[in-house]
């Protein structure tokens, strides 16, 4: 059997459960034609780089799957049909990669630089070569909106 790295996209209207459901569905027609699903991602709602059938927005999930070329092809023409699927792409892999995909370690490394950088309000650095502007001027309430 082949390996197979198979992402789709969701409307973005649908829940998380009913994406979950189709998940589901898809593993069990694999399963069914004597494959199986090696690991599941669900990567969430992202913004989509153009619209696709009115959709700005989308589901995405991954799926390893382990299994003969007839079970991704029922797969994939069931995804055809289904008005909830927008897009899917199936990639015939070596090997699939162990731990989380990137997408998932991008955001966890997006997730621990924002708790690294905690609160931006506190003392500024130091500017290297520029010099100290000094204290602000108060402001004059004649320049303010133009002076009309």
């Amino acid at each position: 059997m082949a390996l197979y790295e198979h992402v789709y996209l969701a409307r973005q209207d649908v829940t998380a459960q009913q994406v979950e459901a189709l998940t589901e569905q898809f593993k069990g027609i694999i399963e069914a034609r004597g494959g199986k699903v090696a690991k599941i991602e669900y990567w969430g709602v992202k913004s989509l780089a153009y619209r696709i059938k009115k959709n700005r927005k989308a589901h995405f999930t991954l799926l390893n799957i382990d299994a003969p070329s007839a079970a991704v092809a029922e797969v994939e023409r069931l995804q055809g049909l289904n008005e909830d699927v927008l897009r899917f792409l199936t990639l015939r892999v070596e090997e699939h990669e162990e731990g989380p995909s990137a997408m998932t370690r991008k955001r966890e490394d997006s997730d621990r630089d924002r708790d690294d950088r905690g609160d931006r309000r506190g003392p500024r650095p130091d500017r290297g070569d520029r010099p100290d502007r000094g204290p602000r001027r108060p402001r004059d309430d004649a320049s303010v909106g133009g002076g009309y």
